[in-house]
């Protein structure tokens, strides 16, 4: 039974949609207790999943069902902030219909980063993941719902095609809705009605851990789950696009070790050994002998002390990032202490709830409910190969075949982590380049 689960998994081309891209059958190969469905919307403005939550709730269960079959796990715990009143009475509502005695709903707080999947096992389980680890070794799984959802087409044997998404901000109607992967960013930004000012930068994804786009002719991926247009200078957008070479060294030189940024660090409120301050006072000449700079490894890249803890307004964040690049590229890991992390006594009072950081990040003018628009279309997709943790597919179309909608356009290489591509929309294989496949309606 697990292997069919599985395998429909992999020909799929199921993966993470919560951001990473891990290809899912990965992680549905394991053996656990307990599956967690991430439905925090842990980044603000975010709402494609509650939007699942409330309106397909049965295909999101059929989804969990598989996947608790394929690891063996005796519950199933799907996970959303109170605050989503809709979605909750739908989830509710399906958990108490539930025959099995598998499923339960939790009620997490507001605050971010609430679906750090780290994060999540803590509030939810009560179990610590270890420094570097991941959720499988406390016998867990997180996995996100519109991936539960993917997983659910997938047993009827439709693959990956279609992403739900948030565009938001400078955007005439903010909205959630469902586009091919490849469509381009200035396809959905017409879709949406065009902007509302002449100068903008797009936010791919939440506006802590996005990226800032370098144009709108970007094709959006199976991991896209926001877009985001802001002004240039906004503060969301103005630390993302800053030189990294000048970050560090403005960082080097500025940043007065008030510690705010390790105080506020979700990872070492969970007893982990990260310490951001100490990381800023590291030089780029002494990453790969200092044992202080391996902390770096532990970071999660969530963005707290950049956009909120920093007093001095740097980039720990940028920092951290730069040199666990480097230590990863020398490959230099982490040593994993044989005793458990100990959990800070004040985690719970040093959360940082949403509203304070949405104030924080003068994204109060964004904040109206994106309701649900449709699903958009359009006469071109370039569809990258790779947009998964791993290797990406090997191509296998030529330019000139005729393709439908759900068609293999894309194949895991041999003995290689990866995931199937797919094509989003019928037509004409019109060009192959540059890791994409392009294909004309």
């Amino acid at each position: 039974m697990s292997k069919h689960i599985l395998d429909k998994i992999k020909e799929c081309g199921v993966v993470g949609a919560g951001g990473a891209g891990l290809p899912t059958h990965v992680k549905a190969g394991a053996t656990v207790d307990t599956v967690l469905v991430n439905g925090a919307s842990c980044e603000p403005l975010l709402m494609s999943d509650p939007y699942l939550l409330e309106t397909a709730i049965d295909t999101v269960i059929l989804g969990l069902n598989a996947l608790l079959d394929c690891t063996g796990a005796q519950k199933g715990i799907i996970c959303l902030k109170g605050k989503h009143k809709k979605a909750m009475a739908s989830v509710l509502a399906a958990v108490a219909k539930d025959k099995t005695g598998r499923l339960q709903a939790f009620e997490l707080e507001d605050f971010y980063p609430a679906g750090d999947e780290q994060v999540m096992v803590q509030e939810v389980l009560g179990r610590t993941v270890p420094e570097r680890g991941i959720p499988l070794q406390v016998g867990a799984v997180v996995s996100n719902v519109e991936t539960m959802y993917n997983i659910a087409l997938a047993m009827e044997d439709t693959p990956l095609t279609q992403r739900f998404l948030t565009i938001t901000g400078e955007i005439k109607n903010p909205m959630v809705l469902q586009a091919p992967v490849g469509m381009s960013v200035a396809d959905i930004i017409d879709f949406a009605g065009g902007p509302t000012i002449a100068d903008y930068r797009v936010v791919d994804g939440g506006p802590m851990m996005g990226r800032v786009l370098p144009d709108i002719y970007q094709p959006i991926t199976k991991t896209t789950s926001g877009l985001i247009l802001l002004p240039p200078e906004h503060t969301v957008v103005a630390g993302k696009v800053m030189d990294p070479a000048k970050i560090r060294r403005i960082t080097n030189t500025i940043c007065c070790q008030c510690t705010r940024c390790t105080d506020l660090c979700p990872r070492n409120l969970l007893g982990h050994s990260l310490h951001p301050h100490k990381l800023m006072r590291v030089l780029e000449s002494q990453v790969l002998d200092s044992e202080i700079a391996r902390e770096a490894l532990l970071c999660s890249e969530c963005g707290i002390c950049e956009k909120f803890a920093c007093p001095m307004m740097i980039s720990p964040r940028e920092v951290n990032a730069q040199i666990k690049k480097q230590l990863m590229k020398a490959g230099i890991t982490w040593k994993t202490p044989d005793t458990p992390p100990e959990i800070q006594p004040y985690r719970k009072s040093r959360a940082i709830p949403t509203s304070r950081l949405i104030q924080r990040l003068n994204l109060c003018d964004y904040e109206a409910h994106a309701e649900y628009a449709g699903a958009a279309t359009t006469s071109k997709v370039t569809i990258p190969l790779g947009q998964h943790i791993g290797s990406p597919a090997i191509c296998t179309v030529s330019v000139g075949d005729r393709v439908s909608l759900g068609d293999l356009i894309g194949e895991i290489p041999p003995g290689a982590m990866g995931a199937r591509i797919h094509a989003s929309i019928d037509g004409t294989i019109e060009a192959i380049g540059d890791g994409k496949v392009t294909i004309r309606a």
